[in-house]
């Protein structure tokens, strides 16, 4: 069969409400998904080796021209998100100088980190890209950026005195949501397959509401890949925010303004190209 879309997924805890339920329902031969984290979707998508996908907000920043952002769908938090956190043996004031690991599965995060770190609290560490299985014969780090499950399973083990949530600094300092992760559509395919693009976004705003409807059930099944309580799991997906508001798209806007201030993004990222389903 001929391959009509080809779909860019995060399979992290995070995305499960939407996620478990699109591999449940959603039977569609020409529809290919493609399961990564953020970065290699971001890759694969930018090669237009993947038509849209759940990509790190900042993908969208760097290559305004290639892309759209689906309306209402995000991974985003107003506040705590409990699944981008920055783990210190210090306190954070002591890191200026000091080694931060730096997880290579988010664009986003590591910008994010550096945001509030450097802008915010005016602190300068060194940055490492990598994993923390790598870093037995390197210099140990003082602090470790973590996402998604790895960021879940770090919390639950309670290695590390202290913990900053990305989300809730953000807030505390901008008053602002914060949006991880945008659905991109290739600008080239909006065009040339409004309709595909069309079907398919509605398919994710159904498995999406389904998915919220069974959040209880999901949180039971998923709660394992941590491994986390399932209550525990409920209450953090309770926490994460799907929808792209007024309010995250002018959180989305901050940001890029920050990325763009940084000399970290073109100042065409803004204004936003959001496409919807009227």
């Amino acid at each position: 069969m001929k391959i009509t879309a080809r779909i860019g997924m995060v399979n992290f805890i995070n995305t499960a409400p939407l996620y478990e339920v699109w591999q449940q329902t959603v039977h569609r031969a020409d529809w290919q998904v493609t399961e990564a984290p953020p970065t290699v979707l971001n890759r694969l998508l930018h090669e237009n080796e993947l038509d849209l996908g759940f990509v790190s907000s900042q993908e969208y920043a760097l290559h305004p021209e290639e892309y759209r952002i689906l309306s209402d769908l995000s991974i985003s938090a107003t506040g705590p998100v409990g699944s981008v956190l920055l783990f210190s043996q210090t306190p954070f004031a002591q890191l200026g100088e000091r080694l931060i690991l730096l997880s290579s599965q988010s664009q986003t995060s590591v910008s994010l980190v550096k945001i509030i770190l450097e802008e915010f609290y005016q602190i300068k560490p060194r940055y490492r890209v990598g994993r923390l299985t790598e870093t037995t014969a390197l210099e140990k780090p003082a602090a470790v950026l973590a996402i998604g499950d790895e960021a879940l399973r770090l919390a639950a083990e309670g290695g590390y005195p202290y913990r900053l949530d990305l989300g809730e600094a953000w807030q505390v300092r901008t008053g602002l949501p914060f949006v991880f992760a945008v659905w991109a559509v290739r600008e080239d395919f909006c065009r040339t397959d409004a309709d595909t693009v069309l079907a398919i976004h509605l398919e994710l705003q159904r498995c999406l509401c389904q998915g919220r409807a069974q959040l209880r059930e999901i949180s039971a099944r998923v709660a394992g890949r941590v491994p986390m309580d399932k209550e525990a799991c409920y209450r953090f997906l309770q926490g994460i925010e799907y929808d792209l508001g007024s309010e995250k798209q002018e959180a989305l806007k901050r940001f890029f303004e920050y990325l763009i201030l940084r000399g970290e993004a073109p100042a065409t990222a803004l204004p936003l190209k959001v496409c919807g389903t009227q």
